[in-house]
C-alpha cells in the first residue's frame, strides 16, 4: 500500500474521528464522564442512581456516576456470575484551576487567581488560547440548588511571557511562580465584579439560565489548540489530557466492542492525579460499592461469595507510559525504553508503584500473543523516583488481582501531548479479547 493511501486511511479511520472528539468534549473530568454516559446510552447501557435501590439481572448493562466526574460501566453475563474482567483509568489531568476568589485586577487588567491540580508541567500553559470549563452550582429563584457543566470554547485568556529582552536568562531554567506569574488575563480595564457577570452570561448563553445565583463553582483553564493527528506519516496523536482520556477511550472502546458474553466492568476514576483519596477517587469506596451490589443481586452473596468473586476476578489498570524520547534517551533504563507505535507497555516497578506482577503480567503477555498485538515493558531507571496510578491503589482497596499497563506517550502532564496512532487501535484489540476471554489465569 502506498504512503499516501495509507496516510488517506489514518485520517478518516472512524475510531480516530470518535477519539478526537471525545478529545474535544472532554475539557474537564465532568464532562469526560458525561461524553461517556452519552455512548453507553447509546449502546444500550442504563443509568442507574446510588441513592437508589437497584435490581439487577443477568446480562443487564448499566453505568453509574459519582461526583458527576467517576463512572463505572458494569456489563452482566447471562450466565452465572463468577468473575469479572475490569479495566480501570481516571479521568483528571493536570491543569489550573480557578480560585474560589479568583478575580484580581492588575497593571489595568482583570486577572484570574489559579491553583495547579496535580504535578503539571507549566511552561507549555504560556501564551496558549484559553477557554474556561467545569461545573458550577447555582440557586433559582424558587430555591432550587443545581449543579451544571460549562464549557467556555473561546479564547477568553492568556498567560502571556515575559520577553527575553527583560529576562535574559529565562532560557536558563528559571523557576515559574504559580502564585506570581501564572494569573491569566481576561478583560482590560475590567474589575473584580466583571468575571461574575461573565459567568452568568456564559451560563445564560449556555443554558439558558436567568434569574439564578452563582454559589460555587470547580472551573480550570484548557487549551483550544484541538487535538489533531500529526507527523509527516500521521503516526501520533496530539492532544490536551492524553493522559489519562486515552485510556478512558481505549476502554470504552473496546468494552462497546467486546461480545458481551463475559462480566465487565470499566472503572473511571477523578482525581489520580492528586493522589486518589476521595469518595470518587480510587482510594474511596466507589468501586467497592458497586462491586459489592452487583454481588448481592446476581453473584454468590455474602462475604464469602463476595470474597470468591473478587479474587476469581482481574483488573488491568490503563495508564499512559513514558515513551523512549529521542532527544531524552538516557532518561530511560537501555532495557526499558518502550517506543511509540510498538505496543501496550506493561508497567513494573519492585516497590510497588505499579500492581504489576508475574502473574498478572503473565496473563496480558498471553492475551496480547493471542490478539496478535506486540508488547513493552517499561521499568523505571534505578536512580530515579517512580510515579504510580490507580492500580497499586485498586488493588489495595478491592484485593483484585490487578497489573498496571499503558500506551507509551511523550510529553507527560503537558499541556500538550504526544502518543502514537497505532498503540491506540493495538491496545483496544488487546483489552476487546481480555473481555471476552471465557477463562482468566
Amino acid at each position: 500500500m502506498s504512503q499516501e493511501c495509507l496516510l488517506k486511511d489514518v485520517i478518516h479511520s472512524p475510531r480516530l474521528e470518535r477519539l478526537l472528539d471525545f478529545l474535544r468534549c472532554s475539557p474537564t473530568p465532568w464532562h469526560a464522564a458525561r461524553t461517556m454516559a452519552r455512548r453507553l446510552e447509546d449502546a444500550g447501557y442504563r443509568c442507574l442512581e446510588e441513592t437508589q435501590a437497584w435490581s439487577l439481572t443477568p446480562g443487564d448493562r448499566f453505568y453509574v456516576t459519582r461526583n458527576d466526574s467517576s463512572i463505572i460501566a458494569v456489563n452482566l453475563p447471562k450466565a452465572p456470575l463468577e468473575t469479572l474482567r475490569m479495566v480501570g483509568a481516571h479521568t483528571d489531568s493536570p491543569c489550573l484551576r480557578l480560585k474560589t476568589n479568583a478575580a484580581k485586577t492588575s497593571a489595568g487588567w482583570l486577572q484570574l487567581g489559579v491553583q495547579v491540580y496535580g504535578g503539571a508541567l507549566l511552561a507549555p500553559w504560556f501564551d496558549r488560547d484559553l477557554g474556561i470549563a467545569g461545573r458550577v452550582h447555582v440557586r433559582h429563584a424558587d430555591g432550587r440548588l443545581e449543579g451544571v457543566l460549562i464549557n467556555v470554547a473561546a479564547p477568553v485568556a492568556i498567560i502571556p511571557s515575559l520577553a527575553i529582552h527583560l529576562d535574559r536568562e529565562a532560557n536558563e531554567g528559571r523557576a515559574m511562580n504559580a502564585q506570581t506569574q501564572m494569573a491569566p488575563v481576561l478583560l482590560q480595564h475590567g474589575d473584580v465584579g466583571d468575571f461574575h457577570r461573565l459567568l452568568l452570561e456564559w451560563l445564560e448563553a449556555q443554558h439558558g439560565l436567568t434569574d439564578i445565583s452563582v454559589l460555587d463553582f470547580e472551573l480550570g483553564f484548557h487549551d483550544l489548540q484541538p487535538p489533531s493527528v500529526v507527523g509527516a506519516g500521521q503516526e501520533l496523536v496530539a492532544s490536551a489530557r492524553l493522559d489519562n482520556l486515552l485510556s478512558c477511550f481505549i476502554g470504552l472502546e473496546a468494552m462497546l466492542e467486546a461480545d458481551g458474553s463475559q462480566g465487565m466492568v470499566l472503572v473511571a476514576n477523578d482525581h489520580e492525579e492528586v493522589g486518589s483519596a476521595s469518595a470518587c477517587g480510587a482510594q474511596g469506596p466507589f468501586l467497592a460499592d458497586v462491586l459489592k451490589r452487583i454481588n448481592s443481586q446476581v453473584g454468590e452473596a455474602g462475604d464469602e461469595g463476595y470474597i470468591r468473586l473478587i479474587q476469581s476476578s482481574r483488573m488491568i489498570s490503563c495508564d499512559n507510559a513514558h515513551a523512549l524520547h529521542p532527544n531524552f534517551k538516557d532518561k530511560h533504563d537501555a532495557e526499558h525504553g518502550p517506543e511509540i507505535n510498538a505496543g501496550p507497555v506493561i508497567k513494573v516497578n519492585a516497590n510497588q508503584r505499579y500492581a504489576t506482577n508475574s502473574a498478572t503480567a503473565a496473563m496480558f503477555r498471553d492475551i496480547c500473543e493471542e490478539s496478535g498485538v506486540p508488547v513493552q515493558t517499561f521499568i523505571i531507571r534505578a536512580d530515579m523516583a517512580c510515579g504510580s496510578t490507580i492500580g497499586p491503589i485498586t488493588a489495595t482497596e478491592v484485593g483484585v488481582p490487578t497489573l498496571d499497563v499503558g500506551v507509551p506517550q511523550w510529553a507527560m502532564h503537558s499541556i500538550r501531548e504526544t502518543a502514537g496512532t497505532k498503540d491506540i487501535e493495538y491496545l483496544i484489540r488487546a483489552l476487546t479479547t481480555f473481555f471476552n476471554r471465557a477463562e482468566l489465569s
